[in-house]
């Protein structure tokens, strides 16, 4: 196929929670024999780009640069500077969130934020969706990282980063502003960095929900990779189709 750039899925596309999918690796050795410019677009917000770059090395023998790696934390933070609404954020999540974000220069505000931001926390607490319902009440505007409702792992699907947004959700009777994919806010920052045209790059990913669906509401072609979220069973089902699907990224012929 002929396209010049690859935006890649990672949890369930080139690893799956602690076990590597090998045909993953091999995929993304063969970018790099090609030199094809990619870009690893995450939800995943706990862990750092540099954090998941020097995990992709040590656990999965994979080697990249910190700058291929653009996630939901990344792409929240962009926003919320271009928002402009204020620099004051409360936040439910873990360090790839909450560090990045008051690197970037926003001041933690409990009390009366200018914006609640909710992702994936495996330290959540009751206590702190009250703060953040009661920031919302207040005025604050709710971000979601991302809509995942489950993130696959070598104990099957876990509770995702949208199961803590819809619980703010239900509480505040109030629908976030969503960040991450399918959402064109993470999507046309990918591309950008890429430095090329929507036509000209596929979203490589195995959840047909957020992956693939980043590509078809955002007119990006896509493949969709039977090693995760999204089940051969599930195919005739799906809406829309994704332009090529593979049990396995070692199918794929560039």
């Amino acid at each position: 196929m002929n396209y010049k750039g690859y935006l890649i899925d990672l949890d369930g596309t080139i690893y799956r929670g602690t076990e590597p999918i090998p045909a993953g690796k091999r995929f993304v050795e063969a970018l790099q024999e090609r030199k094809l410019p990619f870009m690893f677009v995450t939800n995943n917000t706990t862990k750092s780009p540099q954090t998941v770059a020097d995990r992709l090395a040590n656990e999965f023998d994979i080697h990249v640069d910190s700058d291929t790696i653009y996630t939901a934390t990344l792409a929240t933070i962009d926003f919320m500077q271009s928002d402009g609404k204020g620099n004051k954020v409360y936040a439910i999540g873990e360090a790839g969130l909450i560090d990045l974000i008051l690197e970037a220069g926003f001041v933690w505000d409990e009390d009366s934020p200018d914006y609640v931001v909710v992702g994936l926390d495996n330290y959540l607490t009751y206590e702190k969706v009250v703060k953040a319902t009661l920031a919302i009440h207040r005025g604050a505007t709710f971000i979601g990282t991302n809509p995942d409702k489950n993130i696959p792992t070598e104990r099957g699907l876990l509770p995702g980063a949208g199961s803590v947004i819809s619980f703010v959700e239900t509480a505040t009777q109030t629908p976030p502003i969503y960040i991450g994919k399918p959402e064109a806010i993470i999507m046309d920052k990918a591309v950008e960095k890429l430095g090329l045209n929507k036509e000209e790059v596929i979203m490589v990913g195995d959840n047909y929900e957020t992956d693939i669906q980043a590509g078809i509401q955002n007119d990006i072609d896509t493949l969709l990779v039977l090693s995760g979220f999204t089940k051969e069973e599930d195919i005739p089902s799906l809406p829309t189709p994704a332009t090529h699907v593979l049990r396995s990224l070692d199918e794929w012929s560039f």
